[in-house]
C-alpha cells in the first residue's frame, strides 16, 4: 500500500523549540514513515529525500532528526528486535510445556507483525544483505538467538514425546519460522482478524501435523 505524503514542512518550522514529548513523538512518526518507505520501495532504492517527501517536509530538515538514512533503518530493526526479545524472554521466562512455549511463540511473532508490520518486511527482505555490514551485525546475532530458542523448544517437544519422535526439528524450525514471518507482506492491522485469531488458526495447522497422536 503507498505511504501518503504529507504537506511540506520547512527547515525553519522544524528547528522549533518542542516539548521532550513532542520531539519523541514527531521522531517516533517520522521512523514509522522510513519504515514505510523502506519496506515498500526497498532500502538501497530509498533516498532521504524520498522519506522526506513522504513525510510531508523538506530533505534538510528530516537531517535535523537523524543524520543518515542508515542511523533511520538501525533504529527502526533495533526497536522492532528489542520489542521482540522482550517478549520472547518473558515467554521462555516462563518455564511453559514445549507445546504451551511454542504457542506462546507463534502468538508473540504475530502480536510484533502487527506493532511492527513495515519493520519486519524490511528485516525478511534486508537482513542477508545488511547482516554484512558492521553497523548491523545485530541482525545476525539475533537471527542466532531467535534460531536457538526455536530448535531448543523443538527439540525438548520431541524429548518430552509432546512432538513426534521422528520430528526433523531444523526443517520444522524453517517451516514454522518462514510460515510465521511471510505473513508480513499481507498483514494489515485491523483487518478482520486480530494476531491472535491469525496465530490459533496458524496453530492449528502447524500442530495437527507435529503432535503426537493418541
Amino acid at each position: 500500500m503507498p505511504t501518503k505524503r504529507k504537506p511540506q514542512v520547512t527547515a525553519a518550522a522544524a528547528r522549533r523549540p518542542e516539548t521532550a514529548a513532542a520531539q519523541a513523538a514527531r521522531r517516533r512518526e517520522l521512523l514509522d514513515t522510513a519504515a514505510e518507505v523502506f519496506a515498500e520501495q526497498g532500502y538501497n532504492a530509498t533516498t532521504v529525500r524520498k522519506i522526506a517527501d513522504h513525510a510531508g517536509m523538506l530533505a534538510g530538515s528530516l537531517y535535523y532528526h537523524f543524520d543518515s538514512k542508515e542511523s533511520m533503518l538501525e533504529e527502526i530493526l533495533r526497536g522492532f528486535l528489542d520489542e521482540l526479545w522482550d517478549g520472547y524472554d518473558t515467554v521462555l521466562g516462563a518455564r511453559l510445556g514445549p507445546r504451551e512455549t511454542l504457542e506462546a511463540l507463534v502468538t508473540e511473532s504475530f502480536r510484533e507483525i502487527d506493532r511492527h508490520r513495515a519493520a519486519v518486511a524490511i528485516y525478511q527482505k534486508e537482513s542477508r544483505q545488511l547482516a554484512g555490514q558492521e553497523r548491523f551485525a545485530f541482525l545476525a546475532e539475533s537471527q542466532r538467538r531467535f534460531e536457538t530458542a526455536w530448535l531448543a523448544t523443538l527439540e525438548r517437544g520431541v524429548a518430552d514425546r509432546v512432538f513426534r519422535d521422528d520430528l526433523d526439528v531444523r526443517l520444522t524450525y524453517r517451516f514454522v519460522r518462514d510460515t510465521v514471518w511471510v505473513a508480513a507482506s499481507w498483514y494489515r492491522p485491523g483487518g478482520h482478524h486480530s494476531p491472535e485469531e491469525i496465530a490459533r488458526q496458524y496453530l492449528s495447522m502447524v500442530l495437527d501435523g507435529i503432535a503426537v497422536r493418541e
